[in-house]
């Protein structure tokens, strides 16, 4: 059963300045520091809104053209997809910030990219989980993050397969279509199940047997696919700690946010030559860190 909850202050989310190998070729200025803002902001609500109709419409999109038929073109590898519905659905929102927000940035994990002059920016990526999305499988969604300057504002995910639309970050409490989910419940990494994704090459690498270290104090383990879906699952407690390296910020943001929300907590760890993002229970979080730095 989804957690719901009373309203709670967010939590801090720090991130080093390392840069993830693959990465949008504009994405560097995004590695950030980010902490709780001043104080409330009072356009958080009109920006959840905004967040939440994005996410909601680019996902819609996508699933009905996925029902309508579509191929995939391979861009890194045989794992590594794209199809129309990602440009499609990206250029919805890309369009949309055009006309509600023309001052503020965008990046987009497909390719758009546009320097704002409101010190905004929102990191979009339309379909996460594409490999997923083009299988036929549900673990796929939209999401969105807003960054200002260095801090990190809010995150919003669409699941299509359920219609539920979560938003959330570290000022704003996070929802499941507008009910506040309850605050996560701590507990150690033996007693939490791990989400996460390793890409087999590296299996017999450092990176490998960092993940292996981590993974082994684990109590049970997934790898579903979807970085976003994964933090919402987290989010919502039916998981328990989300932790992958060299996460482009589309797939690291927007579910950081939702965590923070609940009460969670971020980290980024150096370890094996890469940067890891974990994000979940305060314990577990703290005790994956330790694992992957050996």
């Amino acid at each position: 059963m989804v957690r719901r909850r009373q309203l709670h202050h967010g939590a801090r989310w720090h991130e080093d300045p390392a840069a993830a190998p693959r990465r949008h070729p504009h994405a560097a200025r995004r590695g950030l520091v980010v902490t709780r803002g001043p104080g409330p902001d009072p356009r958080l609500p009109a920006d959840a809104e905004l967040a939440a109709r994005l996410v909601r419409g680019a996902g819609e999109l996508a699933h009905r053209m996925r029902a309508d038929g579509l191929s995939a073109q391979a861009k890194t590898s045989v794992s590594d997809v794209v199809t129309a519905a990602d440009h499609a659905a990206e250029r919805l929102v890309v369009d949309t910030l055009a006309t509600e927000r023309p001052e503020d940035g965008v990046l987009g994990e497909e390719g758009s990219a546009r320097e704002g002059r409101s010190g905004r920016t929102w990191v979009i990526d339309p379909v996460d989980g594409t490999y997923n999305f083009v299988a036929g499988l549900d673990w796929w969604c939209s999401a969105i993050a807003l960054t200002d300057g260095d801090r990190l504002v809010l995150g919003a995910v669409h699941h299509p397969a359920t219609g539920r639309t979560l938003v959330g970050g570290p000022d704003l409490p996070t929802t499941v279509d507008g009910v506040p989910l309850e605050p996560l419940v701590d507990r150690p990494l033996a007693q939490s199940c791990l989400t996460t994704y390793l890409h087999p090459p590296y299996l017999d690498h450092e990176v490998g047997r960092a993940f292996r270290r981590m993974a082994g104090r684990a109590a049970t383990l997934r790898m579903l696919g979807s970085g976003s879906m994964d933090a919402v699952a987290v989010a919502e407690g039916r998981l328990h700690v989300v932790c992958q390296h060299s996460v482009p910020p589309w797939d690291e943001l927007p579910g950081a946010a939702l965590v923070l929300g609940a009460g969670g907590v971020t980290r980024r760890v150096e370890a094996a030559g890469v940067t890891w993002y974990a994000a979940g229970a305060p314990t577990a979080v703290a005790e994956v860190a330790r694992a992957l730095v050996g």
